[in-house]
């Protein structure tokens, strides 16, 4: 029988001076990001917070925009061991997780070994997600909620930190296959790519056009940033903020009581919803210097966070509404 150990809370003076560190390193984080994209600053923090808070992220945009080359520069530069897996129709599970191969030694006795697939990665990017079977899809729901595999039988732990960065093309909708509820769900945040103001355009076309392109440099190693995604994990949450996040998530769902939610949702968020919000207000205070979320931090987040785990209506979709226009509504009559 295993003893749990309660960890001893850290006094304010402790949490000040690691919450000091861990800003220093955001900082560094931030600018090697910057070196390589440019502008974007919204994409670029919602995909922090989410690696801060120890999740995954679901990158959405079209083509062009550079979520491919986002993900290759954060595992640049956090020092992660970063795969990549195009996704495609015939792609198989073992594809991903890998396969046991039967091997025979010298003296010709026969067994079974393991060989491992990208998934065993501490950063693994799967491009254009929608594009596999739903076979396919579902053999990463394990490895994305409990951080191993199961393959003939014998787990397989992932190594830590694991985190999914997925991307997908919103136009192009032939030959996909839309992510199931069970999946999405898994996904910490949607992160929705638009284009580039213009003068983020502008310096693109200048500097991504010469003879050399622009290269991220490593600041940050695995071993820290799980110190750092620890320290999140511990700052306090203020009641109110707590309330905020109760308040919200369950104004999102039909039968709460709430007229324009029964009409429109057709079905809403669940607990998940409320442990990512409350994991990511925490993070995302901490990459604003700040040693506590707030009501501002649930409220900037509440779309990347609630609009994937949310469906409208037909009658809402008819009448041209999006989910995101129900999420921003709630956070309005939040106030």
């Amino acid at each position: 029988m295993s003893i749990a150990i309660k960890e001893k809370p850290l006094s304010e003076k402790e949490m000040i001076a690691e919450a000091e560190r861990a800003l220093a390193d955001i900082s560094k984080i931030r600018d090697g990001v910057g070196q390589v994209i440019f502008g974007q600053e919204s994409v670029v923090e919602r995909t922090l917070v989410a690696l801060l808070a120890g999740g995954h992220a679901l990158l959405v945009g079209v083509p062009g925009l550079a979520k491919t080359k986002l993900v290759e520069t954060l595992g640049i530069v956090l020092g992660l061991d970063a795969r990549r897996i195009q996704f495609t129709p015939d792609l198989m599970p073992s594809d991903i997780l890998g396969s046991e191969v039967m091997e025979q030694d010298e003296l010709g006795k026969r067994s079974f070994r393991f060989i491992e697939g990208p998934i065993f990665a501490q950063l693994l990017m799967a491009d254009e997600i929608n594009r596999a079977s739903p076979r396919t899809q579902s053999a990463l729901l394990q490895s994305m909620q409990e951080y191993h595999v199961t393959v003939a039988g014998a787990r397989h732990d992932l190594p830590a930190p694991f985190h999914v960065l997925a991307t997908q093309n919103p136009l192009e909708q032939e030959g996909t296959y839309p992510l199931p509820e069970a999946q999405l769900d898994r996904f910490l945040m949607q992160i929705d790519i638009l284009y580039p103001e213009l003068e983020a355009e502008r310096r693109i076309l200048l500097e991504t056009t010469g003879t050399e392109d622009a290269k991220a440099q490593n600041v940050l190693n695995p071993e820290r940033l799980r110190e750092v995604q620890h320290l999140i994990r511990r700052m306090p949450v203020p009641e109110s903020v707590v309330e905020a996040i109760l308040n919200l998530v369950r104004s999102a769902r039909p039968g709460q009581g709430n007229a324009d939610t029964d009409k429109h949702v057709a079905w809403g968020p669940g607990p998940r919803a409320s442990q990512a919000l409350t994991l990511c207000a925490r993070a995302r205070a901490l990459y604003d210097g700040r040693l506590a979320p707030s009501i501002d931090d649930v409220h900037a987040l509440a779309e990347p966070v609630l609009q994937h785990r949310m469906a409208l209506t037909f009658a809402a979709r008819a009448e041209g509404m999006s989910v995101r226009d129900v999420v921003a509504k709630l956070v309005k009559a939040q106030g």
